[in-house]
């Protein structure tokens, strides 16, 4: 007899409202429940998880919680109106208007909403692990490192840390604590060292406490962790970035053309 994925694996340890909120979360987050519709009942989701009222309330708060569903007590509960926004990594090397938010950030914000970064440490780190590996730093050696968070409507919707090799960066506005104009394509550009390539690396995590904090989290949920090494001429690394978003809100969205 052949067994089914979920039989081979043995039976899901998650309390029931955990697992019917994960199920419900995935039609949400697919688009299996469109934006703005409304969720199946409590009756009907009653007889398809086979579960009580109590379960299923339990379940839907924490939708509500995690702002895929909108309703309050006594009312029809429904989908939010917008499924997970679509990132463009492509366009992040893409230099701002000056005064402007970053391209890829008000692309990601459809239909058009207030999107801003807030720059919260601008200062000289030992670098450790990947992020060192990708500058082609020894362990604990100092990099120019860039703190940010980016927001939409008010709410976090990025961690950016952004690391420059010392002697790239020193003396530079990348070393000052303030916006730089037109980002960090531009300045580096004008340093003269324009980006050619940009390599991601992107993985699903626990959140750390400052992300959970910082994004304002509402559960264990997974974050979207992305390694981003930026490269010159002759592949020098000149920018790495690890940018953290909340992984139920936002979807990255990679184009590729056959090589020849």
């Amino acid at each position: 007899m052949t067994l089914s994925p979920s039989e081979a694996a043995g039976p899901d340890p998650r309390p029931l409202h955990a697992r019917i909120a994960a199920d419900l979360r995935d039609e949400i987050m697919s688009g299996g429940l469109a934006p703005g519709s409304k969720l199946p009942s409590t009756a009907r989701l009653k007889a398809r998880f086979d579960a009580s009222n109590a379960t299923i309330q339990k379940a839907v708060q924490l939708l509500k919680d995690e702002g895929l569903a909108l309703g309050r007590a006594g009312s029809a509960v429904t989908v939010r109106d917008t499924r997970q926004r679509t990132v463009r990594p492509a366009g992040s090397l893409t230099p701002a208007v000056d005064g402007a938010a970053y391209p890829w950030l008000a692309e990601a914000s459809e239909p058009p909403r207030a999107a801003h970064s807030t720059l919260l440490a601008v200062e000289e780190v030992p670098v450790v692990g990947d992020v060192a590996a990708a500058l082609g730093l020894a362990v604990g050696s100092p990099a120019v490192c860039r703190h940010q968070l980016l927001s939409i409507d008010g709410e976090p919707a990025e961690l950016v840390s952004s690391y420059y090799p010392p002697d790239l960066a020193r003396g530079t506005a990348l070393a000052e604590p303030r916006r730089i104009r037109g980002g960090t394509p531009t300045l580096l550009a004008e340093l003269g060292f324009p980006p050619h390539r940009s390599v991601d690396r992107l993985s699903a995590r626990v959140a750390t406490q400052e992300q959970y904090t910082a994004l304002r989290l509402p559960g264990d949920l997974p974050v979207l962790r992305t390694l981003r090494t930026v490269y010159g001429a002759e592949a020098q690394p000149i920018e790495v970035t690890v940018m953290v978003k909340a992984g139920h809100l936002y979807e990255l969205q990679y184009e590729f053309t056959p090589e020849a």
